[in-house]
């Protein structure tokens, strides 16, 4: 009986839960969901083409002339491939990492407010529930809370 009871609270909707409209901003409310994705897939390739592989080919490039050169020394065993291996790789996370700016704004652009600790964690400017809750909340003097 109390695992029907479980199963029955875990499946209502996040929007009925106490409290958790504060941080429940539904996708579809704020703008299409294929715009969404759009960009989302956008971002992948631009940060693929634009940043990571042309970083992760460069410094790839540059440890192979470091260890041409005898600045690092090549492996006995398998060469410069290792360190190749590694500046690629690095060279790669960090292009992609430094595409998330443009990314951010990206999304900004339609109205999709980033979070993150500099943002405030609930969307109370663009959500009609998120509007609805922070009325009733300023009305009775509470504070939203996280739980």
């Amino acid at each position: 009986m109390s695992s029907e009871t479980t199963q029955q609270e875990s499946q209502t909707p996040p929007l009925k839960q106490n409290g958790w409209p504060m941080f429940y901003c539904p996708i579809s409310q704020i703008n299409n969901a294929g715009e969404v994705a759009r960009i989302h897939e956008e971002c992948k390739k631009e940060s693929f083409w634009y940043r990571a592989l042309p970083l992760s080919l460069g410094s790839m490039l540059v440890t192979q002339g470091l260890v041409s050169k005898g600045v690092f020394s090549a492996s006995p065993r398998f060469g410069a491939l290792p360190k190749m291996a590694i500046a690629g790789v690095l060279g790669f996370a960090i292009g992609k990492m430094s595409y998330v700016g443009e990314c951010k704004k990206k999304f900004q652009k339609i109205g999709i407010v980033p979070f993150g600790p500099q943002q405030k964690r609930h969307c109370h400017h663009t959500c009609k529930e998120c509007k609805a809750k922070l009325r009733s909340n300023e009305k009775e003097g509470s504070v939203p809370s996280a739980s």
